[in-house]
């Protein structure tokens, strides 16, 4: 039976939103739900990481608490994973909480000569599965075993460290990319990411995102 981590890196209080989709959240395997309370993300998620190379874990959900989401989700995104093995890191489809509501994904990744790490929006979002150079972690599902390969390599606890100008997230596919995982996005597993109001893929594209204009 495989054993899966459900991830949160919180603050203090989570909303009843976020609440009622980890209530209703369909678990399959044997499923684990573990917060954690700090201000740091990047620490949160180390520690959250550390956990599920600990308890053995064969894969890691990670949800953000200001995400919502389907009760199918686990489910579906399993089902990728079961099926594309060449696929470490699948990362559901969701927009950021302000203008232009662009979709959490980066086509360009990488440090250039400066040590900063460059990296672009990902512009267009076909209907299949698709590879990205990065992602925000709101919504991902991952194989435990990249964290163990990693940590053997640059040392355990480092996965998200920030590295320079990047965030936590970026920082990890960064790491993960170079040593040789592959991250993708299913843009059929729609999220929403509360902000007033959940920005949703019809929110935006009525904002003129995806098929609509500027």
């Amino acid at each position: 039976m495989k054993k899966i981590l459900i991830a949160v890196p919180c603050m203090d209080m989570v909303s009843a939103r976020f609440a009622q989709c980890l209530a209703t959240l369909k678990k399959i395997g044997q499923c684990a739900v573990s917060f954690y309370i700090g201000s740091l993300v990047y620490d949160s998620r180390n520690k959250l990481a550390s956990l599920a190379v600990q308890m053995e874990a064969d894969y890691i959900l990670w949800l953000d608490s200001d995400m919502v989401f389907p009760p199918d989700l686990l489910e579906r995104m399993m089902a990728v994973l079961d099926e594309r093995k060449d696929i470490d890191v699948l990362s559901g489809l969701y927009f950021r909480r302000a203008k232009p509501f662009s979709p959490v994904l980066f086509q360009k990744l990488e440090v250039n000569e400066q040590g900063a790490l460059e990296f672009e929006d990902a512009s267009d979002i076909p209907e299949e599965i698709f590879e990205i150079a990065g992602c925000g972690f709101g919504c991902v599902l991952m194989r435990t075993e990249c964290l163990i390969d990693i940590a053997s390599k640059e040392g355990g606890g480092v996965w998200f460290t920030p590295i320079n100008n990047a965030g936590e997230d970026l920082a990890f596919c960064l790491r993960a990319r170079q040593n040789g995982y592959k991250i993708c996005c299913d843009p059929s597993i729609h999220c929403g990411h509360m902000a007033y109001t959940a920005v949703t893929k019809e929110f935006y594209e009525a904002y003129g995102g995806l098929n609509g204009s500027d």
